[in-house]
């Protein structure tokens, strides 16, 4: 059975990338938590041995004159009648300590026989138990790591019912749902899909992390994965507005003047723009130069539509002039382009006709 056990605990740390010693620790901690409400005492101790692949439990005394706490304490006396009767069943009496001083501790190995009301039902509930709390502690710090990043997934499950889906995220299986989903794609079985985790849950019940597609973060790190320029501090991304699905804008700026932001996004004959719209669904996604100016910032965020003027009225309003063929364009559908543009710059934007 041990051989087994320990077989067992290989192999969870190869499929599930679990280390041994922590799962170790915490079994013991669970099985040492069983025995002792088992025995109805405290001064139980487990010890797992990887190296032997052994497991031992120890029952420890205060070796005593005078026994005050039977559960705690022992005497000279009792230790001499408890070893002569294992040696009379049988049974090898291991000790970890020899001392037979008083005041010394006394701790000797428990047998199977010994444990009366402990059945292999419930210790293999307990092992069960403190397996899956070594799991997830482990991968609580994984997604920890990866809180505020985007993930590679491969798509295991859709539920038909609900829409959600169940994705392998390298650390485990977790759940993207519905209304994380970019609106209008259909997943599929197999698919291989980026998402965006924002939140990671570490008390004890509940889905493990929080996966989302329409988070305006993921273009952010879509474009990190596509644009060395970003990654190397060249570009930064100063804001995004985004209508997950339809439309993306993401303004850019350079810090280095002999390099174009706006075309280092968009890549040579836009190879690096298209892997970002393809891996969104064929979502649309404006890049737009940055400024400090903030009229010029405006007239840039209003693309596609072409922008004869902008005026500043106050603080962060902002009025913008176009020609009448463009007026529906600036706006967008359903006042769309305006409602992104407004967001990218964070200033309010009156559009009218020329």
């Amino acid at each position: 059975m041990n051989k087994e056990f320990f077989e067992a605990l290989n192999l969870l740390e190869k499929e599930r990338h679990i280390p041994k010693a922590y799962m170790i620790e915490k079994i013991e901690a669970a099985l040492a938590t069983a025995c002792k409400r088992e025995l109805g005492t405290t001064n139980i101790t487990v010890v797992i041995d990887p190296e032997k692949e052994d497991m031992k439990v120890y029952r420890k005394y205060k070796i005593v004159a005078e026994v005050e706490d039977p559960s705690t304490e022992i005497t000279k006396e009792q230790i001499e009648a408890l070893e002569a009767k294992q040696k009379s069943l049988g049974i090898k009496h291991k000790v970890r300590s020899r001392r037979r001083t008083i005041g010394s501790d006394y701790e000797y190995e428990l047998h199977t026989k010994e444990f009366k009301r402990l059945s292999a039902q419930s210790a293999k509930q307990v092992i069960i138990q403190g397996i899956r709390e070594a799991e997830r502690s482990y991968q609580v710090k994984e997604y920890e790591d990866k809180k505020g990043e985007m993930l590679s997934c491969i798509v295991t499950k859709v539920e038909d019912s609900t829409g959600n889906v169940v994705v392998d995220t390298g650390i485990s299986q977790a759940v993207l749902l519905k209304s994380e989903q970019i609106p209008g794609e259909v997943l599929k079985v197999d698919d291989r899909i980026k998402v965006f985790a924002t939140q990671v849950n570490t008390e004890g019940k509940g889905p493990l992390v929080s996966l989302t597609r329409i988070h305006p973060s993921l273009v952010k790190r879509l474009f990190e994965a596509e644009v060395p320029e970003i990654v190397d501090g060249t570009i930064t991304v100063r804001a995004i507005s985004r209508e997950a699905g339809s439309r993306t804008k993401i303004s850019v700026q350079s810090r280095d003047p002999e390099v174009d932001a706006v075309g280092s996004c968009i890549g040579n004959r836009g190879s690096r723009i298209s892997i970002v719209v393809d891996e969104l669904k064929g979502e649309k996604i404006d890049v737009i130069p940055y400024s400090d100016d903030v009229c010029e910032y405006v007239k840039s965020a209003l693309s596609p539509a072409t922008v004869k003027s902008v005026e500043l009225l106050g603080d962060r309003q902002t009025r913008a002039i176009v020609s009448p063929d463009q007026l529906s364009l600036a706006i967008g559908k359903m006042g769309q382009n305006v409602r992104l543009a407004a967001k990218l710059t964070g200033c309010k934007i009156d559009i009218k006709s020329e």
